[in-house]
């Protein structure tokens, strides 16, 4: 019952914190609702005796009563489902608001790795839609609790044996909260077939990858996995929802034998003459509204126990990915020494093997740096600890002395200037799509047109049919689409939108352009590299497979196997003979 009771105020808090005022007028309507039944029983029972009594006048004012009371319960729902509406929208917006701070707001990006957190994010994505049910059964519950309990004052001016009626309804409760848990765990463990047939599902309907699908037939097996995977969730869903179905039932049964109970109880003392057939009505109805209201109650507290178990799964995100240890320190807006780093260790959560191993390394200011590797050597790894996405699991980064770890996250990333292999294609205007590399001036034509020249992707806008206005991707009815080079090149633009860097990051950035135009566009990075470097003494890191590029580099990096295997210029490396230029003779001799 802790838990229940720490999900509705988990729930009462988001509500609260979407809208003060709809929440209060939601509680006092739904409250007015709920009591109004009760005093209806009452009222029906007073103008029953009257009748019976031949007092007219009596019955008259008794009977508008309830009709009143009647017209007041229908009336306050009525405009209680209005508000409560309106409310569950913005509570479900911040709900939605807040989750996506949490997965991309966060300092680090460990948790993208967890398979725990996947499995909560399967589970909550449904689960946020639910915010109408879980707040109607939070104001219901609400006022549903104080109906019973103005009920039962009026079963013990009857009877006091009566008053076993309203705690008959706690079995069924207790059933419903261990049916709800039944079905949390069920899903809790469906989710990560759930995950992969979702997964498939995006697969089997990308219109992206419809050509590949095509040619290797890849449609029927992929339903055929999808069918299987989603056999696997229902499977358990059903038996989950079987065992739940048969625990609430034998909670409805014992309260029907005390609900049967009561009545024979006011019927007996009607017939010896010590009850009036007005509390025989009263006793009758009320019994009938708490057995309404049971099962109203049981339903709803699954639906409140449901969205409180995924409020407490978002409150576990929040702990997961809170800094632990909060970066105050600003950096300096010069570099003077470089950035350095000291036996270097890091594995992703829960992976068994270290993606980098023992790295000493010093990138010094002012130079253009080059990191060399085949697949999986470690160099996109490399790249994220250097933003502060990911933290060492042993070693330490220091930017001029300082430990990384003290520096500010959001001030160092605000001195980066990064584009990585897998770019987002954001379906904005284009003007916005470069823009937003530098949100003080996501507006400034003068600003995106100069990145994009240094880009070398001013062709690309003068191509489009609005320039810098035109709506981008297929979510516009009137947006126009890019091929993947174009795409990468207004990402590159981007990327040069930040002026003063301290360090220039070009992760992969031109694997869809041809290799003649990655080396002019790298000669231009390398010139503005050059004037950068003058003014904050920005290092420029460049990541590549094509060794033509990064031999004009002054620091060329080789890592193998997660380890720095050799370091130095291109001509350096070449007479050394070791893995670079064993690469390189390979990469050369494709050319020819």
């Amino acid at each position: 019952m802790r838990g229940t009771l720490a999900g509705a105020w988990r729930l009462f808090r988001f509500a609260r914190r979407a809208s003060r005022r709809l929440t209060l007028i939601a509680v006092l309507l739904f409250v007015s609702a709920a009591t109004a039944a009760p005093l209806i029983a009452a009222c029906l029972g007073l103008m029953t005796d009257a009748i019976l009594a031949g007092r007219q006048v009596a019955a008259a004012w008794y009977g508008a009563a309830v009709a009143a009371l009647a017209i007041l319960a229908v009336s306050a729902v009525v405009f209680a489902l209005v508000v409560y509406y309106e409310l569950a929208e913005l509570a479900e917006l911040d709900f939605g608001e807040q989750l996506m701070s949490l997965s991309n707001g966060s300092v680090g990006m460990e948790h993208h790795g967890r398979p725990d957190y996947a499995d909560m994010l399967t589970v909550m994505h449904p689960e946020s839609k639910r915010f109408a049910y879980a707040l109607l059964a939070l104001f219901n519950i609400f006022a549903l609790t104080l109906a019973v309990a103005f009920g039962a004052v009026l079963l013990a001016r009857l009877n006091p044996v009566l008053l076993l009626l309203p705690p008959a309804a706690v079995p069924p409760l207790l059933a419903g909260r261990r049916a709800e848990r039944t079905l949390d765990r069920a899903r809790t463990g469906t989710a990560e077939p759930t995950r992969i047939a979702r997964n498939l599902f995006r697969l089997g309907s990308s219109a992206q990858l419809a050509g590949e699908l095509r040619v290797f037939g890849l449609g029927p097996e992929l339903r055929r996995r999808h069918a299987a995977y989603w056999a696997t969730t229902t499977r358990g869903l059903w038996r989950a929802h079987t065992r739940a179905i048969a625990i609430r039932s034998v909670g409805q049964l014992v309260f029907g034998l005390a609900y049967i109970g009561a009545v024979i109880v006011v019927i007996r003392e009607a017939i010896d003459g010590r009850r009036s057939v007005g509390d025989v009505v009263l006793v009758t109805v009320l019994a009938g509204q708490v057995n309404q209201q049971l099962v109203t109650a049981v339903t709803l507290l699954g639906d409140l126990q449901r969205m409180g178990s995924t409020l407490g799964r978002l409150e576990t995100i929040r702990a997961l990915v809170a800094d632990p240890d909060p970066r105050e320190q600003v950096p300096q807006a010069i570099l003077s020494q470089g950035i350095e780093l000291e036996s270097v260790h890091f594995s992703y959560p829960g992976a068994d093997q270290p993606v980098l191993t023992d790295v000493s390394l010093t990138l010094p200011a002012g130079t253009t740096v080059a990191v060399v590797g085949e697949n999986g050597a470690g160099k996109s790894t490399l790249v994220k600890l250097l933003c502060g996405m990911y933290r060492p699991t042993g070693g330490r980064i220091r930017v001029d002395e300082v430990d990384l770890r003290r520096l500010s996250a959001e001030q160092w990333r605000e001195r980066i200037a990064a584009g990585f292999q897998d770019f987002v294609r954001y379906e904005f205007a284009a003007r916005t799509v470069v823009g937003v590399g530098d949100l003080a001036r996501i507006d400034d034509d003068v600003a995106v047109r100069t990145a994009l020249r240094q880009a070398q992707a001013a062709d690309v806008i003068e191509q489009l049919p609005n320039g810098l206005d035109t709506h981008l991707g297929t979510s516009f009815a009137n947006g126009s689409e890019l091929s993947g080079g174009q795409w990468q090149k207004l990402a590159l633009g981007r990327t040069l939108m930040r002026q003063l860097p301290l360090l220039l990051v070009l992760d992969e950035p031109t694997s869809a352009l041809d290799p003649e135009a990655e080396h002019r566009l790298f000669e231009q990075f390398a010139e503005q590299a050059r004037q950068v470097r003058k003014a904050t003494g920005a290092i420029t890191l460049i990541v590549s497979h094509r060794f033509s590029t990064v031999r004009m580099a002054d620091l060329i990096v080789v890592l193998q196997g997660g380890r720095v295997v050799e370091t130095g210029d291109h001509a350096t490396l070449m007479r050394n003979g070791g893995l670079y230029a064993e690469l390189f003779g390979l990469q050369a001799a494709a050319y020819r």
